[in-house]
């Protein structure tokens, strides 16, 4: 197995006159939760979609295990993707949903249903999006990004609406699956939340990576005892860390 899930090499990308990011490098490894976290502006969301296939950088190179994605569109396919709000067709009930993405995927597709069955959903399923609650139609939306059992999850703020039970349900899938060697990107303004998931952070700073490296690392330079602490630190000193 490829040791490095992605690899991100001078990644830049601007939107009219401004650097969203400059010249991005960061690696994430195979069966590890990296926290993408930093200020407001700092890139996440635009490093997050060109991972994706979603934006398309002006500069540098993104490998998913060893093959390069840019214009590319095969390598989504063992991607999952939760957003932090999910824009599915709202006439459709979460039961067609699925069967229209299980037909977009072949019958063969193999099937996680796993948050299914623990978010309880039942009925729920039968409804359409349209009039399910925000916390009910979040379940939908993370129980799709695991759906087809992806090498690789995308998390946006997974949580976000999420009661204290369903939430702590995900949480431990995440770190299930993580345990079964598959690998995770989350982004977060939870810290608490990150906290319990990750085992690597990078920290953005005015569209650059200002710190990569492990939760434990992290702690540590900033003397800190918390991500939280360690974060703030980081952004009220405006810390700058090669990527290690």
């Amino acid at each position: 197995m490829n040791q490095l899930k992605i690899q991100i090499s001078g990644l830049s990308k601007r939107f009219g006159t401004t650097d969203v990011l400059r010249t991005i490098d960061l690696v994430v490894r195979t069966g590890r939760v990296i926290a993408i976290v930093g200020p407001n502006g700092a890139g996440k969301t635009t490093l997050i979609k060109s991972i994706l296939g979603l934006t398309r950088p002006d500069t540098g190179r993104i490998l998913f295990e060893g093959a390069d994605v840019i214009g590319a569109d095969a390598y989504r396919a063992r991607i999952g993707y939760m957003p932090q709000i999910a824009r599915f067709p709202e006439n459709l009930t979460g039961a067609e949903l699925i069967r229209m993405l299980k037909d977009l995927r072949g019958g063969a597709a193999e099937l996680d249903t796993e948050l299914l069955q623990s978010f309880e959903l039942g009925t729920a399923l039968e409804k359409p999006l349209r009039v399910l609650s925000g916390g009910t139609r979040q379940k939908v939306n993370a129980a799709m990004a695991f759906l087809f059992s992806p090498d690789l999850l995308v998390l946006d703020e997974p949580t976000a609406g999420l009661d204290p039970l369903a939430s702590s349900i995900l949480k431990d899938k995440i770190l299930a699956d993580r345990g079964s060697g598959k690998t995770a990107v989350v982004t977060s303004h939870i810290m608490n939340e990150l906290e319990e998931l990750a085992d690597d952070v990078a920290f953005l700073l005015d569209g650059r990576v200002a710190f990569v490296g492990t939760l434990d690392e992290l702690k540590r330079i900033t003397a800190q005892a918390t991500l939280e602490r360690a974060v703030a630190t980081m952004m009220t000193r405006g810390w700058v860390r090669a990527a290690a």
